[in-house]
């Protein structure tokens, strides 16, 4: 197994749900942790919590899907974390509605979040990456993305596309040491799936946020000869 600690990780719409999760996960091994997002005040309460656990943690405020915020963004989590070895991907919304009922607004919104957000965050991450000679960047995308389903066209194409641009990521980047990971939960207990009615009114039955901390905090300590280029986690809920 690999060792984390004292590695530097960034970690997009780091400030609550699933990425705050997966921060704290990684705050416990020993990883400095930069964090992204939108909202100020969940960042810095965020940031004051992986501080009282005993690491280096810093955050910026950018849009993903804006390309000037995220290049200067990640450039000021880079060098105040002093580097990063890790890129977890995790920033996106989920709004939900039927092909022909959704805006056409809407549904360029959650492409230019769940899609480009992914893709802008990487390429100003990689050459960080390469530089240091080896990384990891984990791509968050859906089960959704493997297959579409009434009323989710927008995000389920959305993670679809992520799934295929990630798994383009892996075939070029594999040769400088950089280690691109898909993941495509199912169902998990955020407030996106809670507010969007996707947990049926019963959270407690599909997957935590924790459960899915765990699972990339497992898959980043995996030694560096191996590499999970795609999975998938489900709660054992039908």
């Amino acid at each position: 197994m690999t060792e984390l600690k004292g590695k530097k990780a960034i970690i997009t719409g780091g400030g609550r749900g699933l990425g705050k999760a997966v921060a704290l996960a990684l705050a416990a091994e020993g990883v400095h942790v930069g964090i992204t997002g939108q909202n100020e005040q969940n960042l810095r309460s965020t940031v004051e919590e992986l501080r009282g656990i005993g690491v280096e943690a810093h955050y910026a405020v950018f849009n993903v899907s804006d390309n000037a915020q995220v290049e200067g963004g990640i450039k000021e989590l880079v060098e105040s974390l002093g580097g990063v070895d890790i890129l977890i991907n995790n920033a996106g919304v989920g709004q939900f509605g039927k092909v022909m009922e959704m805006a056409p607004a809407d549904f360029q919104k959650v492409f230019d979040i769940n899609f480009f957000g992914v893709y802008l965050v990487a390429r100003a991450v990689y050459p960080y990456l390469k530089e240091a000679g080896q990384g990891d960047v984990v791509n968050v995308a859906s089960t959704a993305g493997l297959k579409g389903g009434a009323g989710m066209a927008a995000y389920a194409a959305s993670k679809a596309a992520v799934i295929s641009l990630s798994q383009s990521m892996m075939a070029e980047w594999r040769k400088d040491d950089i280690r691109v990971i898909t993941l495509t939960p199912s169902t998990i207990a955020t407030d996106m799936s809670i507010d969007g009615g996707l947990t049926d009114g019963n959270p407690d039955k599909v997957l935590q946020p924790e459960d899915f901390a765990e699972w990339v905090v497992d898959i980043l300590k995996m030694n560096r000869r191996a590499l999970i280029a795609n999975g998938s986690i489900f709660s054992t809920n039908p």
